[in-house]
């Protein structure tokens, strides 16, 4: 969720949801420890015990294929207060995978052993060595070697996006494979794909067999979809996605991302428009809209209209 889940986005639905576990966009490893400024750049929550203000625990992911080095900035997130360090071997972004790193190392088990494996012994034993994977690169064939490989180099859960990175983000998840991968692993596998809304998440479980899963577009999608899932919440309407939406605007309007803020508006609201006919209503007034001034104005007019 690059670009997407950012640790304002963070602070906004762990203030409304009951999520165990939040995990950072990736930080990109490539020859180097990186310094400090760079975790706390993007997981500030790291200055605040690695929790969000409503307290959430934060773990830093890191994307490389460099097994020392992932090594040694896996041991500065934790120094730095992460809740364990996660690998991403799921991020299926041509620029990404051009230069070695994602979904593009699915295609070399042994490359994913050598990196868990590096990580794992520079970790401290008590601190979680995680890893988000794909079923596969060009198709599904590795994805039990891929899964054991990652395993046996003594990662701590396996989180599995239900999709090879051919398929991207087309339906279906193919929960299935989670299955066999949950039924021949010990340790905790966390189930990921196409979870929209809460009937989504149990049958997710169901057909796995995870008692945990990962919530990633869904979660923009359905702002409260955490406490639909785990508390049987109602979810939200759009009256109160909106209000959140304004929210979060006089929020990032006030911090150091301002400038992005007419991109990531309109980027959230491609996601709402699954889950409410209002936001592609209104979606279609925004996107003509260049400026912060007019987006603002146009998201304040739509909610007082609510209101009246």
């Amino acid at each position: 969720m690059e670009g997407v889940v950012d640790n304002l986005m963070r602070e906004i639905l762990s203030a409304i949801n009951p999520y165990d576990l939040m995990v950072t966009e990736f930080i990109r490893i490539i020859d180097q420890q990186l310094p400090d400024k760079v975790f706390h750049r993007l997981c500030p929550e790291l200055l605040n015990e690695g929790k969000t203000l409503s307290g959430t625990p934060i773990r830093v992911q890191l994307l490389g294929q460099e097994p020392n080095w992932m090594a040694e900035n896996a041991i500065k997130a934790i120094e730095l207060g992460s809740h364990g360090v996660d690998a991403n071997f799921g991020c299926p972004a041509k620029t990404v995978n051009r230069s070695k790193g994602g979904a593009v190392l699915l295609q070399y088990p042994e490359q994913l052993y050598r990196i868990v494996k590096a990580m794992r012994q520079a970790v401290p034993i008590g601190h979680p060595v995680t890893a988000k994977i794909r079923l596969g690169y060009e198709d599904k064939s590795l994805y039990l070697e891929n899964a054991h490989a990652i395993y046996e180099a003594g990662a701590t859960e396996i989180a599995v996006h239900a999709r090879s990175k051919a398929d991207g983000y087309k339906p279906p998840a193919y929960w299935e494979y989670i299955t066999q991968i949950n039924r021949e692993l010990p340790i905790p596998i966390i189930a990921n794909g196409e979870i929209w809304n809460r009937e989504d998440a149990l049958k997710c479980m169901q057909v796995t067999n995870c008692n945990n899963i990962m919530v990633g577009r869904g979660a923009i999608s359905l702002p409260n979809l955490a406490a639909s899932i785990k508390h049987n919440e109602a979810p939200y309407h759009w009256k109160q996605s909106l209000q959140l939406m304004l929210e979060y605007t006089k929020k990032e309007l006030a911090g150091r991302k301002s400038d992005y803020y007419p991109g990531r508006i309109k980027q959230w609201f491609t996601y709402l428009n699954r889950q409410y006919h209002e936001a592609d209503q209104l979606f279609r007034q925004l996107r003509v809209h260049k400026t912060t001034t007019d987006i603002v104005s146009a998201l304040e007019q739509a909610h007082r209209a609510l209101e009246s």
